[in-house]
């Protein structure tokens, strides 16, 4: 691991160590799992802009997935 050095808003310190006391965990944990996630749903948000771009590009054509309804088995 490495030490690293932020400035935050004394408000928001505050509230991160509310949250980690109640999750029963350290500033320094809780702000992991954070950056974490944050990361996780920036990755989400590109693959997803990405996947609509693609779509854009070349959108699905009448009947090209029409081959497979057939093939569904939907429970009863």
């Amino acid at each position: 691991m490495k030490t690293v050095q932020m400035t935050l808003d004394e408000d928001l310190v505050d509230q991160v160590d509310r949250a980690a006391a109640t999750l029963g965990t350290t500033r320094s944990g809780f702000t992991r799992d954070a950056l974490r996630s944050a990361l996780s749903a920036l990755r989400r948000r590109e693959l997803e802009r990405r996947h609509r771009e693609g779509y854009a590009k070349k959108p699905v054509q009448p009947g090209e997935f029409g081959d497979w309804e057939t093939e569904q088995v939907w429970p009863r």
